[in-house]
């Protein structure tokens, strides 16, 4: 849609075409039904892809002011939530019509429930739906990933980029929580609805969020930005209290005499159901004063520093988003148009550009779209 009002206010005839009967369902369920429709910290930094120069210029050339700008125009009330990320105060529905209405005042049209049954390019693009067939000079993909197929995600956007040529970095899940192995299920499935402020990280930067126990694995903020690193058979890295140095913490305790049992020591620090289980797993029975420095060293250690090898993700059910996509050596930087193919474009999520979680791919997903809007 942003590609669409932007290429419609140029002034080219503009169809949407949607296999969806309903308009914007991943914007609809997003940021818990009131979409956190962008983050005003994002920068090229805040994203993961083959090419980290890539998204630079859409990103420069589309801010998120700028969209803050159409969402005042509308007069939609908002507010920032945490950390740069901004909340519509009501439904998320409102940028859905905002969009919308902008297509249409710029003339773009919709054609929904149309299934695409092939595309081919002669001297034009012609598209074989079932509402009909479709002829352009140019075609947008904007099919986004694989993430929650419920909505009616599907691959169809790199089966296109195959079909003229063009190479895909694998598709991943991300955004997403994690399983536990079997033996991390019997250690710490019982903690099952537990939260802590934790820092967590794979093979990319330190998270500071909370972290959320579930019946299968963890989940919460921080798990999630760790998972846009992660890749199959990684550690995971976390520590569960970052406020402090339980090593040099424990040791003075127990310096000092400790009368307490280790578990209810630890629960002023942890949630108390975090601190008996880890406890049990890591220490013995007994008080502070009288366990061994070896025992105290390994909790803190299991505590501050606690290493993970996850099972696998959730999936695709679960993940908001897809990490990988349509190459970006195939396409331009700046019109993100194919290099192969004239007149092929691919904007958002079907591209090899991944956000953190907190706005930041829908960002992208106003950027990329306004790069292509002002080309094709």
């Amino acid at each position: 849609m942003m590609c669409a009002l932007r290429a419609a206010e140029r002034g080219r005839a503009v169809c949407l075409l949607d296999h969806s009967a309903k308009i914007g369902r991943k914007i609809l369920i997003s940021g818990g039904g009131r979409c956190n429709f962008t983050n005003i910290h994002a920068g090229p930094a805040n994203f993961v892809s083959q090419n980290p120069h890539f998204a630079k210029s859409a990103l420069s050339r589309f801010t998120p002011e700028d969209f803050i700008k159409l969402v005042r125009k509308h007069r939609i009330s908002y507010h920032e939530k945490k950390l740069g990320q901004l909340f519509c105060d009501g439904s998320a529905g409102s940028i859905v019509d905002l969009l919308v209405s902008e297509c249409r005042d710029a003339g773009a049209k919709f054609r929904l429930s149309c299934d695409i049954r092939s595309i081919r390019k002669e001297e034009r693009f012609i598209v074989q739906t079932n509402l009909g067939e479709f002829r352009s000079d140019a075609i947008v993909v904007a099919t986004g990933g694989l993430s929650i197929p419920k909505i009616g995600a599907t691959g169809f956007g790199y089966d296109i980029a195959k079909q003229f040529g063009l190479k895909i970095v694998s598709p991943f899940p991300a955004l997403v929580g994690f399983n536990f192995s079997p033996q991390q299920m019997d250690d710490f499935a019982e903690l099952a609805g537990v939260s802590v402020d934790s820092e967590v990280s794979s093979s990319g930067p330190n998270f500071r969020e909370n972290i959320l126990f579930t019946h299968t694995g963890l989940s919460g903020p921080a798990i999630l930005q760790a998972s846009l690193y992660w890749k199959d058979g990684q550690e995971l890295l976390l520590n569960l209290c970052p406020e402090k140095d339980l090593e040099e913490w424990l040791l003075q305790k127990k310096k000092a005499g400790a009368k307490v049992e280790m578990k209810n020591l630890m629960a002023d620090v942890l949630p108390k159901r975090l601190a008996e289980r880890f406890s049990q797993l890591y220490a013995k029975p007994g008080r502070v004063a009288e366990l061994p420095d070896r025992i105290i060293v390994d909790l803190a250690k299991h505590i501050n520093s606690w290493k993970l090898v996850p099972r696998e993700t959730f999936g695709y059910q679960k993940a908001e988003v897809t990490r990988g996509g349509v190459d970006t050596s195939e396409l331009s930087s700046k019109t993100m148009e194919s290099k192969k193919v004239s007149g092929l474009y691919f904007i958002g999520e079907v591209v090899d550009v991944t956000g953190q979680l907190g706005g930041y791919n829908f960002q992208w997903a106003w950027a990329s779209g306004h790069a292509a809007g002002e080309s094709v």
